[in-house]
């Protein structure tokens, strides 16, 4: 579905429709000169689009690092930014906010086009059948964008207006590191960089950090996972999070350098982790300016894990300081940075050396929690250990990657007055430069953010 709706500028609609399987889709390409002995081009950009690096390294001898040359190139990008635009929103957009989207279309859409089953890409398709939607015609999107979530028109209006209808690429790497869903666009044709002397973020408001504590910085730790072990056969291979003692410290000096009030809870069940989370959620938060959750556990994709096994949403956790929930954080920002683990590489059990020689780092495969985990309301940044994907390295004697660059960035450049996003940026280059063994993937952090002002937090 995601290769039809990207090539919709290059087949026709009814022969895109009539594509059942990929060699059927294949075969339209065929006719249309994209797909070639000796020309994959548009097959590689597809693929990139959608992620499967993997099938571009296996089946086309190909890699993420010659497609993005490739697209940089002029005339190297086929797929038109608008419609990259809105494959992102697709992938972007939360399950609640796809329903309202099939609510507000239902006197526009047929009824068996507006199923449980619809996905998003349907949705966008069956408006552009209609006449609702297109390149010249976006006042539907933007009414319906104002009403679900004005940040989904935003990232489309953003883009449009800054590259206008020049080729766009965003790398992976880019898009992490100026903030994936919130972020910024980044292309080979920017007229100014992130971070430039025109970078309009200069321009933008502060958040007001001024009190003393100037906020409540919680640490849920959790190390000792035996009873998640004895609990259940699935979870028999979860291992101690050897090493999350230095990354608790580590985030201890440096918040407290801050001016935060850190509060740290050890090996918490899931149980235990949602009173603690609603213990700071009816705490009064009236004379304080920011509230900061750092959560270091096991998980998998959009949860965490309780040293029991059993799993929190981080959305619950996260919603848990909207305005409906916490109203004297309203307007504040509420900042949570998430350490946390994919199951599967739980089973492997494995020890690998790191870039620093030690022999005893243990790895974790940490998800790109999905872009949901944070409430479509302002004043939220998600900071993720990695993207979906990608492999975290956590270091018995020296702590996670991630973790340990956040807290030093945070040491070094907040004194010098620099935004968090920024700092964010840095963890992302500093992070993503890593390697840990011979042809291992690197480890990219995500963060996904609603911020409406500029976030620095103060030292003096």
């Amino acid at each position: 579905a995601a290769l039809k709706f990207l090539s919709r500028e290059h087949v026709p609609r009814r022969r895109l429709e009539n594509a059942r399987r990929p060699h059927e889709l294949f075969e339209a390409l065929q006719e249309k000169g994209l797909l070639e002995a000796g020309n994959l081009a548009f097959l590689r950009e597809l693929l990139y689009h959608i992620g499967r690096i993997d099938l571009l390294v296996a089946h086309l001898d190909s890699s993420r690092e010659q497609v993005e040359r490739e697209l940089r190139a002029p005339g190297g990008a086929r797929v038109p930014p608008l419609r990259y635009l809105l494959f992102q929103l697709s992938e972007d957009i939360t399950e609640d906010e796809l329903m309202s989207f099939k609510l507000f279309l239902v006197k526009e859409l047929p009824k068996s086009k507006l199923t449980p089953e619809t996905t998003m890409l349907d949705v966008l398709t069956e408006m552009e059948k209609k006449g609702l939607l297109g390149k010249d015609n976006l006042s539907m999107l933007k009414s319906l964008c104002e009403k679900i979530n004005i940040s989904l028109w935003n990232r489309i209006e953003d883009g449009l207006n800054l590259f206008g209808q020049e080729e766009m690429l965003i790398t992976e790497e880019e898009r992490s590191s100026t903030g994936g869903r919130e972020g910024h666009l980044v292309s080979s044709v920017a007229p100014h960089p992130p971070g430039s002397s025109n970078d309009s973020s200069q321009l933008l408001e502060a958040y007001k950090m001024t009190s003393r504590p100037c906020g409540v910085c919680l640490i849920l730790n959790n190390h000792n996972f035996a009873k998640a072990r004895e609990g259940a056969l699935e979870h028999k291979h979860m291992k101690d999070r050897n090493g999350t003692d230095v990354d608790a410290v580590a985030l201890r000096n440096v918040f407290s350098k801050l001016h935060f009030r850190v509060e740290e809870y050890r090996d918490l069940t899931a149980e235990e982790i949602r009173k603690t989370v609603n213990i700071f959620r009816s705490e009064d938060h009236e004379d304080k300016d920011c509230f900061v959750c750092c959560i270091l556990s096991h998980g998998k994709k959009g949860i965490i894990y309780g040293v029991d096994g059993q799993e929190v949403p981080i959305r619950e956790l996260t919603t848990s300081f909207t305005v409906q929930n916490c109203n004297s954080l309203a307007g504040k920002p509420k900042v949570f940075f998430i350490q946390a683990c994919q199951g599967d590489a739980f089973h492997k059990g494995v020890t690998i050396e790191t870039d620093s020689g030690e022999q005893d780092s243990s790895r974790e495969q940490d998800a790109r929690f999905q872009l949901d985990c944070i409430p479509a309301e302002a004043d939220f940044l998600l900071g993720m250990a990695t993207l979906q994907d990608y492999v975290s390295y956590r270091n018995p004697r020296e702590g996670t990657w991630y973790i340990q660059a956040l807290c030093q960035h945070l040491e070094s450049s907040c004194p010098r007055g620099e935004d968090v996003l920024t700092i964010l940026t840095a963890v992302n280059q500093e992070v993503s430069r890593k390697t840990c063994e011979r042809n291992a993937k690197k480890q990219m952090p995500q963060p996904s953010f609603t911020l409406r002002k500029r976030l620095i937090f103060p030292v003096n």
